[in-house]
């Protein structure tokens, strides 16, 4: 009987999509997913480690599967990604039932580690860099395993060259590195004749995508126009620009190709000047404001999002009144909100003298989420009575009566299907928005003489993914 395996993945969509990769190396292995991790012959926690509380939620998890471990022996327990980069040897010293830890570069090499561990004993095997060239045979040929048949993720970029004060990415990361424009379109070009005909383009800085290749400019304009024009594919979507690397031709590039979203996430972190120098930003609050203006002169219709930072080490309630200040004239569609977290090795964790006290960013919190919030609600308000292109998600998680879905701007659309109709993943409907809250649309199917809005085929199934996402 063939091994199985269960993943759980903390962190965003880059390890959301390591995940998937390291899903395909194991099933290429022999290996087959499970659907809970009590069943499961080997668990592997893909982690996180931007925040304390990634690093809490991990160990947390690997306390509560000890006793798994110890009433079934065989069980192997795996720890990847950042946090596993970061933490090394101290994963095994606080959990020494892990029986593998790995990095992010060295992924690759899970079916390899695995199988030295269950024959020699317990492994840690972390890289400072990526191995210049994967070793003959060592790691099998493995197609990702995907959540989804109709969308995927494509990273086009790993690492970062920026020196964020809060961020600990280019350590566990490593530098700038992009893929091969041409293998990256023909990847793209696979996935549309599996049926994706939504992708999005990741990097840690992608704006900055292709500046190691050429050593003079970026090419990410390029690729986006190339990777809109791949039949097939109807939706591209890019997460995450850089404010002081967002050029003029990204927005044309934007503005020009169909197939490109009309959502930009563009990370403000603070709308203070004296807080962005701290932070290492190397943009001004003015300066991020006038390429916000640029980006939606350019782009009719543009939904913008962003990540604010609360309570940097130094922040005074002046800093977070500009912080106020710059989130209201943006006017977000929505924003990811978070506490500062100290990241040992970065320079803002040597600010400890200049930490603020909780209960003040805990205030200071609750008043951005005010602020955030309303203009979310304006801008989804101002959707009612629009028809808009949605791409049916599935069954909603809360009210099967309801389908859920998005709109090329992001948001989330709940709607009603047709008495005795199966909403179909994958289709494109046509729905009037009816509704609206902070965080999501409410609608209606635009009726095409049928009872239904129109729709492209469905995308052929996906292999089954046992990966769980934290």
């Amino acid at each position: 009987m063939a091994p199985t395996f269960h993943i759980r993945t903390f962190g965003c969509q880059m390890n959301e999509h390591d995940s998937e990769r390291l899903a395909g190396l194991l099933v290429a292995d022999g290996m087959v997913p499970a659907s809970d991790p009590e069943t499961a012959d080997v668990v592997v926690f893909n982690t996180c480690c931007i925040r304390e509380n990634a690093d809490n939620k991990l160990y947390g998890e690997l306390g509560r599967l000890k006793a798994q471990w110890e009433r079934r022996p065989g069980l192997q327990v795996a720890v990847a990604g950042c946090l596993a980069q970061k933490d090394r040897e101290l994963v095994r010293a606080k959990a020494p039932h892990v029986s593998v830890v790995f990095g992010t570069h060295n992924l690759e090499r899970a079916p390899a580690l695995l199988r030295r561990a269950r024959a020699e004993g317990p492994v840690v095997e972390v890289l400072d860099a990526p191995p210049p060239e994967a070793a003959e045979g060592e790691a099998p040929q493995a197609v990702p395993v995907r959540r989804s048949s109709f969308a995927a993720w494509v990273t086009v970029q790993v690492g970062c060259d920026n020196s964020c004060a809060f961020c600990i990415v280019p350590r566990v990361r490593g530098p700038e590195v992009s893929k091969p424009f041409d293998a990256l379109v023909a990847e793209v070009e696979g996935l549309a004749a599996s049926g994706v005909s939504e992708v999005t383009l990741l990097g840690q800085n992608v704006n900055s995508y292709g500046r190691d290749l050429t050593r003079r400019r970026p090419l990410f304009a390029e690729l986006l126009r190339a990777v809109g024009g791949v039949e097939g594919i109807k939706r591209v979507r890019y997460t995450s620009p850089h404010p002081k690397d967002l050029r003029p031709e990204t927005m044309a590039a934007m503005a020009e190709t169909p197939a490109v979203c009309e959502h930009l996430h563009l990370p403000l972190q603070s709308g203070s000047d004296r807080v962005l120098v701290a932070m290492r930003r190397g943009y001004t609050a003015e300066r991020y404001l006038e390429r916000l203006a640029a980006a939606r002169r350019a782009v009719p219709d543009l939904a913008v999002t962003t990540d604010i930072i609360v309570g940097f080490p130094g922040e005074t309630e002046e800093d977070f009144a500009d912080t106020l200040a710059v989130a209201a004239e943006a006017g977000y569609d929505s924003a990811y909100t978070f506490v500062f977290s100290p990241r040992a090795g970065t320079r803002a964790a040597a600010m400890s003298d200049r930490f603020v006290d909780p209960d003040v960013v805990a205030e200071r919190f609750e008043r951005l989420r005010v602020v955030v919030e309303r203009s979310a609600l304006a801008r989804y308000r101002a959707r009612i009575g629009r028809v808009e292109e949605v791409l049916v998600e599935g069954p909603s998680k809360r009210d099967g009566a309801m389908c859920t879905g998005r709109t090329r701007q992001n948001k989330l659309v709940h709607f009603p299907f047709p008495p005795g109709a199966t909403p179909v993943p994958g289709t494109y409907r046509r729905v009037r928005v009816t509704g609206a809250a902070p965080h999501h649309l409410t609608g209606a199917l635009v009726a095409d003489g049928t009872g239904h809005g129109p729709a492209v085929p469905a995308a052929p199934a996906s292999v089954p993914v046992a990966v769980r996402h934290a």
